[in-house]
């Protein structure tokens, strides 16, 4: 569906969904058509893809993306970890945050032509969800949804095209990773709701599909393989699945059974088909379906509350 610039009144998004009798709402909206559809693409695009190898088909916006979070990445570093009880996230997260709120809008513009500038009023405000909650201090899939998102309204823009995808799987979502990743060691944030219970691990999802998808079609890592540390360890660079494999023996000690039970219970599955498949129906009803998440995402005219006509999911 292309939008037409001079048709479209940018705005900035707002909360829908108040109450949890509106997530059926919510369900048939344009939006979570958008949302559903974009995970589904991104996906597709991913199969058989490998992050090193297939990282060097990027295009001239897949580059901006990476410099934009290569920008925010380096804030970390100027911005240290205040001297405060460990046990509480750390209240330099605040300072981090306030700047990327305050400089968004700059930060899209040099990815939006002119006849969409106005676009990133409306587009600041997933990419500044995306990376977590300062008054918490505190990151989960709900985020990790707002940078979905933002994404998804580059697609809606025909900023980000089809020959693209590839490229955001094999390259800005994993930059993405490890940005979320330095946030949530370096200033010790929580898992967001109630110790990550809508996350196959404690923060992320939608690296377990996109990265179950690259692979699809390769021989040499067995589903049944993938909780073993040195297996995920010599793979985590070229796997994006493997990677968050690799990051959970980085955080967490203990048998991988037991702090990791639902990606172990995963690995008992015959092919990587049937677990990216798996996944996919996981995010829908598991993530999707969750008023505690949902309450918090903002609605615009990119991404829209309203119904889906015939209930079609878009074809970004």
């Amino acid at each position: 569906r292309r939008m037409a610039a001079e048709d479209v009144q940018f705005v900035v998004p707002r909360r829908e969904v108040t109450d949890a009798s509106l997530m059926e709402a919510w369900t048939a909206s344009q939006a979570h058509s958008d949302i559903v559809g974009l995970v589904k693409a991104f996906s597709d695009a991913a199969k058989g893809k490998t992050c090193k190898k297939d990282a060097e088909s990027t295009s001239k916006t897949t580059d901006l993306l990476v410099d934009l979070l290569s920008t925010i990445d380096k804030w970390i570093d100027e911005i240290p970890p205040i001297d405060q009880p460990q046990r509480f996230g750390n209240k330099a997260f605040r300072s981090w945050y306030d700047r990327l709120e305050k400089n968004a809008v700059v930060l899209i513009d040099s990815l939006l032509p002119d006849k969409y500038k106005d676009a990133s009023k409306e587009t600041a405000v997933y990419l500044s969800g995306g990376f977590g909650n300062a008054t918490r201090i505190d990151y989960g899939t709900g985020h990790e949804l707002s940078f979905a998102a933002f994404l998804c309204c580059l697609c809606k823009l025909r900023i980000l095209r089809e020959e693209d995808f590839v490229s955001i799987v094999c390259t800005v979502v994993p930059k993405y990773l490890d940005v979320v990743r330095r946030l949530q060691s370096t200033y010790n944030m929580e898992p967001a709701g109630s110790q990550g219970v809508w996350g196959l691990d404690d923060f992320q999802f939608l690296p377990y599909i996109w990265g179950s998808a690259q692979l699809i079609g390769q021989a040499k890592i067995e589903p049944k393989s993938f909780p073993d540390p040195t297996v995920a360890h010599i793979h985590a660079v070229d796997y994006m699945f493997m990677g968050c494999i690799d990051f959970i023996y980085k955080m967490k000690t203990g048998p991988f059974s037991e702090h990791s039970s639902i990606l172990y219970s995963i690995s008992s599955l015959a092919t990587w088909t049937k677990i990216n498949q798996g996944l996919v129906k996981m995010y829908k009803g598991e993530v999707l379906t969750k008023f505690p998440i949902i309450q918090h995402f903002p609605f615009g005219t990119l991404l829209s509350f309203d119904r889906t006509p015939q209930k079609k999911t878009l074809k970004i």
